[in-house]
C-alpha cells in the first residue's frame, strides 16, 4: 500500500513540474483563440436566440390542432360546431343560446376547464362558419398581434 502511495505521489509531482514548467500562451495563440470564438458565437448565439420564437409558433400550431379536435368531438356529438357567438366557451360550458346541443357532454369538451390563450397571451379567433373554411376557424395573430407578417409574427391559422 506505502509503495502504491508512493507511486502514486511521484507521479503527481511529475505532472506538476511538467505543468509548471510550461511556458504560457503566446499572443498569436491567444488572438488564434479569441478569433475562433467570436466567429462560433457569431454563427451559434443568433440560431439560440431564434429557439424560443419558433417554439411559441409550434405551440399555438398545436393548440390550435387541440382546440380543433375538440371543436369536432362536439359537432359529432350535437350535430353541428358552436356558432361564432356562442364561441370556444362552449367547449367547456352548455351553450344557452341557439342551436342548443342536443347531446352536450357532461365534461365538457377539454381537459381543462379554461380555454387556452395563445402563446403571447391573447385569446384564439374563432369563427363558425368561416369565412375560408366552411365548419370553423380558428387563428392566432402571431408574436405582433395584428394581421399578416411574417416569421413569428405571422398569423397561425387552422385552415393551412
Amino acid at each position: 500500500m506505502k509503495k502504491m502511495l508512493r507511486s502514486a505521489a511521484r507521479r503527481i509531482s511529475r505532472l506538476v513540474r511538467d505543468l509548471s514548467s510550461r511556458d504560457g500562451f503566446s499572443l498569436l495563440e491567444l488572438m488564434v483563440v479569441i478569433t475562433i470564438l467570436g466567429i462560433l458565437s457569431v454563427m451559434v448565439v443568433p440560431r439560440l436566440m431564434d429557439i424560443p420564437k419558433k417554439a411559441r409558433v409550434a405551440a399555438a400550431k398545436q393548440q390550435i390542432a387541440d382546440l380543433g379536435m375538440a371543436l369536432e368531438m362536439y359537432s359529432s356529438d350535437n350535430g353541428n360546431y358552436p356558432t361564432t357567438e356562442q364561441g370556444l366557451d362552449a367547449l367547456i360550458n352548455k351553450p344557452s343560446s341557439e342551436p342548443a346541443p342536443r347531446n352536450y357532454n357532461d365534461g365538457g369538451y377539454m381537459k381543462k376547464k379554461d380555454i387556452p390563450k395563445d402563446p403571447w397571451g391573447r385569446s384564439y379567433i374563432y369563427r363558425s362558419p368561416g369565412e375560408q373554411s366552411k365548419d370553423f376557424e380558428l387563428m392566432s395573430l402571431g408574436a405582433d398581434g395584428r394581421d399578416g407578417g411574417e416569421g413569428e409574427n405571422a398569423d397561425i391559422k387552422s385552415w393551412e
